[in-house]
This record gives C-alpha cells, sequence and structure tokens, in this order.
C-alpha cells in the first residue's frame, strides 16, 4: 500500500521496504496475527513500527533487554515519533504519569515494557483504557521453552491477549527452529497460524572455522591482514582484558563485558560505533540492538553454547550487505571447554535451592512475603558474599528464573529524574520564603523544560557546575525539595534489579522438577549441533546452518573454508556429492583396500576419485586400520 511507504519515507527516509517487510506490515495491518522470521539485521523493528502509524491508538511493544528498549524509545522520539516506556526501576508516579499522558494527550504511538511489567496490578488497570492497535512481540523465541533463551515472563502475554480482545500480535525473531516457531504462535494464541519468513540464508557473509594451535597468533594474524571494523567475541570478562593487552599493540581496539559501569560500557560502545576505535573485544554482553552496518568481520574466539547464539552473533557482520566474516577459532581444547561449561550450567538442585535461600537473606526480605518488590542485584558480590562459585550461582539463579520465582532485568541505567507536584503559584510563594532555594530552582527551570508536566532526567553533576555548589549539596538539596513536597525526585539507579514475582518461599518448598531435566537434555542436543559445526570439515557452512534452521537446500555457498577447499579440487558440487555417497556406502562398517574403492566406483575419472579419496582422509572421514585398510569414520 502507498500509505506504508509514505511513512517509510516520512520518517525513515527510504524509498522501498526490504525483501518481506511489507508482507508483514500488511498481514498484521489487515489484523492477522503473524510470526516474523527476519534474520539478525533484517529490519524488524519497522515491520511492527509502520503498521503502527498507519493506525490509531498505541503499539504495544514487549522487549526483554532494557538497554534494547531505551535505544528504540530515543531512535523513535528522534524521528518526531512520540514513544514510552515502562521498565523495572521507575516509581509508580513515573508509569502512573506515563499512562496519563498517553490516556489524555492521544498523541503516544509506542508503548515498550519488560515483560515482567505485565504482570502488575497498575499496568493491568490502566491498559485497557486505552486503545491499542497491535501488540507486537521483540526477541519472540524468548516465550518457548525449545528456544535457547527461554523467560518465562513472556508466557504471561497471552493474559494480556485475553484483556485487549481482538487486538493481532506481531511476534518477531531472528532465530527459531521448527519446534520454537509452532511453539511460539500456540503460546501467544494465535487465531490461526501465519509464519512470514525470509530466509536465513546471509549470502554476502563468509562463514569460516579455522582450526589452530596458538588462536592468540591467528587472531592477531586475521585483523592485521583483513581491514575495516570488527567484533571479537570470547566467554570470559577475563580474556577479554587479556586479549586487548595483546591486539592494542597492532589495531585501535577495546574491550567490553558485564562488569565495567554502564557509564563505561556506554563510552566504549559509542568509540566503536563511530569508528575512533576499529575492534570491540567483548563477551555476549555486547551486541543487542547493535545498529552498525559495516561490521566487516566477528571474530568468536571461542566456540559457542549454541547454534542459536553463535548464528544471532555472527549475523552483526556485514549488514550493509557487502561482503563480510564471520570466523571461529577452534583448537584441540575447546570440545572438552565446552562440554565443561554445559555442566557448570547445571548446577545441583540442593546447590540451586540454597542460593534461594541465600538471596532472601542477602536482601533482607522476610520469608512469605516480597512479591513483585524490586531490589538491585550484584550477581559478584553476592556470589562472594557467601564464598559460592560465580558460574554456578549465575546458572543456578538462572533455573530460579526459568521456575518463574525471580525476574532478572539486564544492567538498568535509570537517570536521576524530577518533577514539580505545586503548581507555579505554589512554588512561587516557596521560593518567596526560601532564598537559597529559590536560586536553585530558578537554576532548575532555566536549565530543564517539562519539569511541571512529565519526569524530567537532570544531572547532578551539570547542576553543581552550574550552581557552583559540591554536588552533594546538590543532593542534599533535592532531597530536602522532595521532603518539602516541591518535587518528587528520583536518584539514579545503575545495576542488575531482581524482582521476587511471589512471596519468598522457605527453602523446603522450593520445586526444580518442572523445567530442569527438560532443559538440562535440550542444552545438550544444542551443545552437540554446535560441536558438529565446530569439528565438520565437509560440510559447507552455511548449508549446516540453514538446516538447523528447517531451511531445506543443497546448493553449497562456495566461499566458506569447506567449500573453497573443495574448489580447489577442480570438482563439481554434483560430482563431489555422487563420489563421496558411493565411497560412504562402501566404506560404512566394513574395511575396504583402496583399489577395490577406486575400481568399484561407477565413475570415469578415476584421478577425481582419487583426490576425493585423498580429501576424506585429510579431513577425518576415512581412515586407514591396522591393515592399511579404509573406513568410513563415523561420529
Amino acid at each position: 500500500m502507498e500509505d506504508f511507504k509514505q511513512i517509510l519515507k516520512k520518517y525513515w527516509g527510504y524509498n522501498n521496504f526490504r525483501e518481506l517487510q511489507e508482507e508483514i506490515i500488511t498481514s498484521v495491518y489487515n489484523g492477522n496475527d503473524t510470526l516474523a522470521l527476519l534474520p539478525t539485521g533484517g529490519g524488524k523493528s519497522i515491520t511492527y513500527q509502520v503498521p503502527a502509524l498507519a493506525k490509531p491508538g498505541i503499539c504495544l511493544v514487549v522487549s526483554p533487554l532494557i538497554a534494547l528498549i531505551k535505544d528504540q524509545v530515543e531512535n523513535l522520539r528522534k524521528r518526531q515519533i512520540e514513544a514510552e516506556y515502562i521498565i523495572s526501576g521507575m516509581t509508580t508516579n513515573e508509569i502512573v504519569n506515563i499512562f496519563d499522558k498517553i490516556e489524555f494527550s492521544k498523541k503516544v504511538k509506542f508503548l515498550y515494557v519488560s515483560p515482567e511489567r505485565l504482570q502488575t496490578h497498575l499496568f493491568l488497570q490502566r491498559i485497557v483504557n486505552i486503545k491499542v492497535n497491535l501488540i507486537a512481540v521483540d526477541e519472540a523465541h524468548c516465550i518457548s521453552q525449545w528456544g535457547y533463551d527461554f523467560r518465562p515472563s513472556y508466557l504471561k502475554i497471552a493474559d494480556i491477549r485475553e484483556i485487549l480482545k481482538g487486538v493481532p500480535v506481531l511476534a518477531v525473531t531472528a532465530t527459531a527452529t521448527k519446534e520454537v516457531v509452532d511453539d511460539i504462535q500456540e503460546k501467544l494464541l494465535f487465531r490461526k497460524k501465519n509464519v512470514l519468513k525470509k530466509s536465513f540464508e546471509r549470502k554476502n557473509l563468509i562463514y569460516t572455522v579455522k582450526y589452530v594451535d596458538n588462536k592468540l597468533k591467528a587472531l592477531i594474524d586475521f585483523i592485521t591482514k583483513t581491514p575495516g571494523s570488527g567484533i571479537v567475541y570470547t566467554r570470559s570478562r577475563k580474556k577479554t582484558v587479556e586479549i586487548y593487552n595483546e591486539l592494542r599493540h597492532y589495531v585501535s581496539c577495546d574491550f567490553y563485558h558485564a562488569g565495567l559501569s554502564i557509564t563505561e560500557r556506554n563510552q566504549k560502545q559509542e568509540s566503536w560505533k563511530t569508528d575512533k576505535i576499529r575492534i570491540i573485544i567483548a563477551t555476549n554482553a555486547f551486541g543487542m540492538g547493535i545498529d552498525k552496518p559495516d561490521v566487516r568481520f566477528v571474530v568468536h574466539f571461542d566456540v559457542p553454547d549454541c547454534l542459536e547464539e553463535y548464528f544471532q552473533e555472527a549475523g552483526r557482520a556485514g549488514r550493509d550487505e557487502k561482503e563480510a566474516i564471520a570466523l571461529l577459532l577452534v583448537d584441540k581444547n575447546d570440545r572438552d571447554e565446552l562440554v565443561k561449561r554445559y555442566e557448570q550450567s547445571f548446577p545441583s538442585i540442593d546447590f540451586i535451592r540454597t542460593v534461594y535461600h541465600a538471596i532472601g537473606s542477602y536482601l533482607q526480605v522476610p520469608i512469605g512475603s516480597g512479591q513483585h518488590s524490586e531490589h538491585l542485584f550484584d550477581y559478584v558480590k553476592f556470589a562472594r558474599h557467601f564464598n559460592y562459585p560465580l558460574l554456578e550461582t549465575y546458572n543456578a539463579i538462572k533455573f530460579l528464573v526459568h521456575e518463574g520465582y525471580f525476574d532478572i532485568t539486564d544492567d538498568i541505567d535509570n537517570p536521576s529524574r524530577i518533577k514539580f507536584i505545586v503548581n507555579r503559584e505554589e512554588l512561587y510563594n516557596y521560593q518567596l520564603q526560601n532564598p537559597f532555594d529559590d536560586l536553585f530552582i530558578k537554576v532548575l527551570l532555566r536549565t530543564y523544560a517539562g519539569l511541571f508536566t512529565e519526569y524530567t532526567k537532570i544531572s547532578e553533576s551539570e547542576l553543581s557546575r552550574l550552581i557552583h555548589i559540591p554536588e552533594n549539596i546538590v543532593k542534599e538539596t533535592l532531597h530536602k525539595l522532595k521532603k518539602q513536597e516541591i518535587i518528587d525526585y528520583i536518584e539514579q539507579k545503575q545495576g542488575t534489579i531482581l524482582t521476587y514475582l511471589e512471596n519468598r518461599l522457605d527453602k523446603k518448598a522450593i520445586g526444580l522438577s518442572r523445567w530442569y531435566t527438560f532443559l538440562k537434555e535440550r542444552a545438550k542436543v544444542r551443545m552437540e549441533e554446535m560441536l558438529n559445526y565446530a569439528y565438520n570439515k565437509n560440510k559447507c557452512r552455511s548449508i549446516i546452518l540453514l538446516n538447523y534452521f528447517n531451511e531445506e537446500t543443497s546448493y553449497r555457498c562456495g566461499k566458506c573454508d569447506t567449500c573453497t577447499e573443495r574448489n580447489e579440487l577442480d570438482i563439481s558440487s554434483y560430482e563431489f556429492d555422487l563420489i563421496i555417497e558411493e565411497i560412504k556406502s562402501l566404506c560404512t562398517n566394513k574395511s575396504v583396500e583402496l583399489n577395490d574403492i577406486i575400481n568399484s566406483i561407477k565413475f570415469q575419472d578415476k584421478e577425481k576419485v582419487i583426490k576425493i579419496i585423498r580429501w576424506l582422509l585429510d579431513h577425518g572421514k576415512l581412515t586407514y586400520t591396522k591393515t592399511n585398510m579404509l573406513k568410513w569414520v563415523t561420529r
């Protein structure tokens, strides 16, 4: 429809939609529940933003990451589109103020919420008074226990559907297997199955696995020969610093992990996005919401836990659709390391119960109370306080989240906010009676707009500089004005927020049978698929990934490491596959002499047969027995 293109041009400056975007937009605009599968960087947000702008009312967007929510809202506001968010760490007064603005101004077009907010009494009470034209579910794979990032709080979205009857749902994700696709539609109560899927194939992305003895040396060699901006992913915070200390002698780079302050992370991310540094070395805390199109390579220094994680992170390269490289470095220790991480991901049930009890004591939440209470929480400080192993503690808390006892947000960075809660006449009278506060209030009014109508972000350090008083005096004055009921002052919060989803229970009442065994079995399957990809030496990388996401193809990409080696044999794909299948049928579960294999193959060019046998030996698919016969290797 022309209206959609006009909206796209007006707010985003594009003349045309990307592949499948317009079909998705049309589907939800016509009131159809829709699941959209678009690869990382495929323009998922536009598929719900455009139809929401084309209709009266607002779009309710559910997203799991606060950083992503803030980024999306900021981007909409830059385009002169009014958007608000409700996340953990906000006060009741702030939330009431946002709902009042939505309900009475009629200008707000998007309300972003973190999933745990959907369960609160205030949200449920106010959302019924708002005309919602679309429910958009970002990172929709989080609703499925079959997925790699299951979040039980997502299951509450179905309850919202019962309240907002008739409102269509658009679920979007970049990673979903067949089981996850079916589960998303079931859990979101789709009225009719409706999946619109763009191929997961990234033709501009060269998937490469390099087997090395020294990963650091291989990494340095790669980055000094490969131009452009890049990301290097590793599994530990410590390793990001270690790699940085080596790489900084060769390229401009920096490190990034969740242990840094939010200010430090924002600075490092901005430096990389604006090309002040070329490479960022990071844990998987880096990446969600990163919209940098010209990333020329993503290197995985360690093998990820699963193919979904790998595909999403590797997909941050080449979003400008120009050629880019996804490199996975593998050494002899990676298999054992991955198995060890898998085992650490499933601490004993007794330890999980112990951690639950310890959290209650640590946060001073009495048994029988605490439901919906929010607490700033630091994993590292908590683990050190009780002398618990950090990784096992982190995973124990993940299971408590899976079971629905807690919800954990990603790190929040809520700056200080104020709002005047008196009218202008009452404020004027107060200023006359309080000369020191008069100057302070005048600076506030000159520096910040909208203080009487909404909560406004302020900076205590900026006020300190403007008024020429220490920052601690600024805070004391703000607290004093709050006590005098002149303003509502909410001081800055930074960190992870833990929310009790129900009252604290006695340790013995904690049950974990619901998900523990199932999740452990699923994680093992995903680990084995990841290992199969990492140690495969003969199948096209792109085919493996596409098949994993239930996309059937027999066409090799021709560019990955396995395809490149096969290309050097100067044998067509058809011939190669045909000869291999014959060799496999001859040598599976029995030993065969070399000459017997060559003579048994129904192929005229025996030189090509010999080349392929040599290739299979080099790649460990054929092996010599003690009697110098050949046998197919099955593993």
